[in-house]
């Protein structure tokens, strides 16, 4: 029997792994941590129960898809629900609005709100869709470093219409040309979040992005996101996928330009396949520190990271919902000062996350679970412990004026996580969330393919590599991989 060695647990890994068990490979994933999930992970802190990680589950097909692999239903391993609201947003000036799932609804409530013509808005939106299912194909269920991509009906099909895709001009500029009213261009702005890149600088492509959320829908796991992990990881020990914990790998094993095994902090391992679902600088830094790097590629501008405040809070807040943005009065401030200064903001733009109002045993009776995040540079050496005060305070500072509350007396605990921590724990360069930033046209072009020019039988996953960050160009990642190694096989 074919093996392969899978490094890393999160979720690329683990679905990597599921994929190439499926193929008929035995399968061993090491991982540095004593738990699977890489990011998407969770923790208590007393009777408050918080994922750690990332908070948003769309595309839930993906998921499902590796169960049925198997012959299994996703079922009897994790139960989710669609949302019928998106987000609550919140705004400096007052306004306030709830983005519903159906795409109707929001675009009548949205040109109520706001003022401006519905037909204007559903024509962004329909665009918007027009974009993903054309560029889908390429750009995220397809490898972009194979000749055999461009040669399908599909590619052309997509590349006739990419003067009208919005690749040469910014996010912003195309959302303030088709959109014009302020709110609303700054709500369709924050999608360059979901890839850690600034709106005033990513393609107008990534307009695209909206189509999950306001047609695709968004989705919550009934036990949190850490039900994600925890289900595929019960999946792949039933598969007999074996997991080997506390186990730090040191070094690829090169013989002869062929991957052949790993080296960890125990023995050496082989295999027929290594597959790399660590941070693509780490891995040529720290694995393959004797073979020659792709400088252009690693030296590739970092995304956003984050600095996330865990906070149970002693009271229910029934204008939030499970996900709430807090606008910046000064929105291209704050990514000027995130990617050309590496600080923080002095009004950021906040997120909130709160489980416990879908599952109410994650916080005590009469409180909930808050997962306050704000957008942050990597760690370029700053200080960071200032840096926490600081948005402690501006964090709290907006929510109290925003929402009429005294927050600080409402934290009953507390825990925080930055950039450092977040590569410390993830091997995240720089602590970066998405690996390189989409802040140029040709970015997507530019991230490191799922497979190795130099050395045979080596491939990456996850989303420092193609397609990018997030749970579902994870997935799509380690479905591209596991079809470039039976290919290859």
């Amino acid at each position: 029997m074919p093996r392969a060695i899978v490094i890393g647990a999160g979720i690329a890994g683990l679905a990597s792994a599921l994929r190439l068990r499926a193929s008929g490979m035995g399968v061993d994933v090491f991982e540095a941590n004593d738990y699977p999930g890489g990011k998407l992970h969770a923790f208590e802190l007393d009777e408050y129960r918080f994922d750690a990680g990332p908070s948003l589950f769309t595309m839930p097909e993906l998921v499902t898809e590796l169960f049925q692999l198997f012959g299994e239903s996703s079922e009897d391993y994790f139960e989710y629900s669609r949302k019928d609201s998106v987000c609550n947003y919140f705004w400096d000036d007052g306004i306030r609005f709830a983005v519903n799932s159906d795409r109707e609804i929001f675009v009548k409530e949205a040109a109520a709100k706001f003022g401006i013509e519905s037909s204007l808005l559903l024509a962004y939106l329909k665009k918007s869709q027009k974009k993903f299912e054309l560029t889908a194909p390429l750009f995220l269920e397809k490898s972009l470093h194979k000749i055999s991509t461009y040669l399908s009906k599909d590619t052309l099909k997509a590349f006739l219409q990419m003067y009208d895709m919005g690749i040469f001009t910014s996010l912003d500029a195309l959302n303030l040309s088709e959109i014009q009213e302020p709110h609303l261009v700054q709500l369709f702005n924050r999608y360059a979040t979901y890839n850690g890149s600034s709106p005033y600088r990513t393609p107008g492509i990534m307009s695209m992005i909206p189509h999950l959320e306001l047609h695709l829908g968004t989705y919550f796991p009934k036990n949190g996101m850490h039900s994600i992990t925890m289900s595929l990881y019960e999946l792949a020990v039933k598969q007999g996928i074996q997991f080997h914990f506390n186990h730090y790998v040191e070094k690829i094993i090169v013989e002869k330009n062929q991957a052949k095994g790993i080296r960890t902090n125990n023995k050496d391992y082989f295999a027929d396949n290594i597959v790399s679902n660590m941070d693509i600088y780490s891995t040529y830094k720290k694995l393959l520190p004797d073979q020659s790097h792709p400088g252009r590629t690693l030296s590739q501008e970092r995304s956003s990271s984050a600095i996330i405040f865990y906070w149970g809070v002693k009271k229910l807040l029934p204008e939030l919902d499970l996900h709430n943005i807090f606008f910046s009065g000064n929105y291209s401030e704050e990514f000027e000062h995130i990617f050309d200064h590496k600080t923080l903001f002095q009004d950021p733009t906040i997120y909130i996350n709160i489980t416990s109002k879908e599952n109410h045993s994650d916080a005590p009776s009469g409180c909930e679970n808050w997962f306050v995040m704000i957008n942050a540079p990597g760690d370029y050496g700053q200080n960071w412990q200032e840096l926490v005060a600081q948005a402690r305070e501006s964090i709290i500072n907006k929510l109290n004026r925003l929402l009429g509350i005294d927050l600080a007396s409402l934290i009953e605990v507390e825990d925080s996580l930055t950039p450092p921590q977040i590569e410390e724990r993830t091997s995240s360069y720089r602590g970066a969330l998405y690996g390189a930033a989409s802040n140029s046209k040709f970015a997507a072009f530019l991230r490191h393919p799922n497979f190795s020019h130099q050395l045979k039988n080596l491939y990456f996953v996850g989303g420092s590599v193609h397609p990018g960050g997030g749970i579902p160009l994870c997935l799509l990642s380690a479905k591209i991989t596991s079809e470039l190694i039976n290919s290859d096989k």
